[in-house]
């Protein structure tokens, strides 16, 4: 996969590529925390039962199951001489048109959010799949790690208008003209995709069909599947629990809103571009060992910390801090990862196969982390994620050498 393929080769056709990904990723985020972070909050001031907000989770799905219908956006080209520029373009006026009919529902009408969220979470899912595909195809090897720093940043961007923005709309103006603003900002990642630079199809690429089943042939692809199911398989349980963990070990609310809101955006735009220098100079087996063992010591001091053996609120505001750091510097390397896998014929599918996996086991361990800890209590379930953890990383250093003797897979 080379950036040569674009129309603008050089610096110029270089920075093109990262603005217009910037604006791609940030056209996703926006939306996604507002329905995340915002709407939850705003819907119980309303009085919305905690239950109620519990079935927002549905809107997760999506994000899950994409990869289902992702070979049909490699396939498919919405309008002739545009195929994920089209999909942008479709998606994101269908984004807009959703967050616009909030407006008509109000905060309390649960089903009904529900209802428009999951559509808006079905339309960012699809857009995502598009911008994905684009910035595997064209990206550079060498660009890789920027690309996904500059959509860890977008994503931290994305936190502060979706959510932090929203909030304090809907505060001081109210339920309509927070969402009348926050659909007007969402207008202007439309010009990236008019920037997007696609060739016509060529005869290969014309007469391939992208499938899951071309994706799950590859050798070297099964191999980073793997991957992509183990890596994070151990962070599930430990975030899901972070929160509860603190208020249990008596830390104020508000520190615990501090220290997540805080951390978040500064890992966000900090961490992503340290992890982008390290893939570069230093190569992804060792940026994912040296970032596995880290968290493999964050999820160590948890434990010891549940156990009685580390004591104090600095220890542990620390753990949270850095591991919320490592996450998204991870991100960076696991997606340049995956794009170094990902074939030009089908960039979009074979990267949303891996994207998905990785999420599908995090959420997996987010769901069993509350019943673990009721039945074995915290210092069992942060001992086992710390040993999960270990073995990821040893298991992950095997698979990325295996799969470099399978393909040009840089290390």
């Amino acid at each position: 996969m080379s950036g040569a393929t674009l129309a603008e080769p050089g610096r110029i056709g270089r920075m093109r590529l990262f603005v217009v990904l910037a604006a791609l990723y940030l056209a996703q985020a926006i939306p996604s925390y507002l329905l995340v972070a915002a709407l939850p909050p705003i819907m119980r001031e309303a009085g919305v039962s905690r239950t109620d907000l519990s079935n927002l989770s549905l809107l997760f799905l999506p994000l899950v199951l994409k990869f289902l219908w992702a070979p049909l956006v490699d396939r498919l080209r919405p309008f002739a001489r545009a195929q994920r520029a089209g999909w942008v373009v479709l998606t994101q006026i269908g984004v807009i048109l959703c967050i616009l009919s909030l407006i008509l529902v109000g905060p309390r009408d649960v089903w009904s959010i529900i209802a428009i969220g999951f559509m808006t979470s079905l339309l960012v899912s699809t857009q995502d799949i598009a911008t994905d595909g684009y910035a595997a195809k064209y990206l550079p090897v060498e660009d890789r790690g920027i690309g996904n720093a500059i959509q860890g940043g977008s994503i931290a961007i994305g936190v502060v208008v979706g959510g932090t923005l929203g909030l304090v709309l809907h505060h001081h103006y109210g339920w309509t003209a927070m969402l009348l603003t926050i659909a007007a900002i969402s207008t202007l990642p439309l010009a990236a995709a008019f920037a997007m630079r696609e060739p016509p199809p060529g005869p290969l690429e014309s007469r391939s069909l992208p499938s899951l089943r071309a994706f799950l042939r590859r050798r070297e692809a099964r191999a980073i599947l793997w991957i992509a199911l183990l890596y994070r398989a151990s962070e599930g349980l430990v975030k899901a629990l972070e929160g509860p963990y603190l208020v249990d070990a008596g830390v104020p609310l508000d520190w615990i809103g501090y220290i997540s809101g805080l951390s978040a955006v500064t890992a966000g735009l900090a961490g992503t571009g340290i992890a982008a220098w390290m893939v570069q100079k230093r190569g992804l087996s060792f940026t994912l060992s040296l970032l596995g063992h880290a968290r493999t010591l964050c999820f160590l001091l948890f434990a010891l910390h549940a156990a009685g053996l580390v004591v104090g609120f600095v220890p542990l505001f620390g753990a949270a801090g850095f591991q919320t750091l490592i996450r998204y510097m991870e991100i960076v390397a696991l997606y340049s990862l995956f794009m170094a896998v990902a074939s030009p014929e089908q960039p979009g599918t074979d990267f949303t196969v891996l994207a998905c996996a990785q999420l599908i086991v995090y959420m997996a361990g987010s769901f069993i982390a509350g019943r673990l800890a009721d039945a074995a209590g915290y210092t069992a379930v942060f001992g086992l994620a710390t040993l999960l953890s270990l073995v990821a990383v040893i298991g992950t250093l095997f698979l990325i050498r295996r799969a470099k003797t399978m393909a040009a897979i840089p290390g």
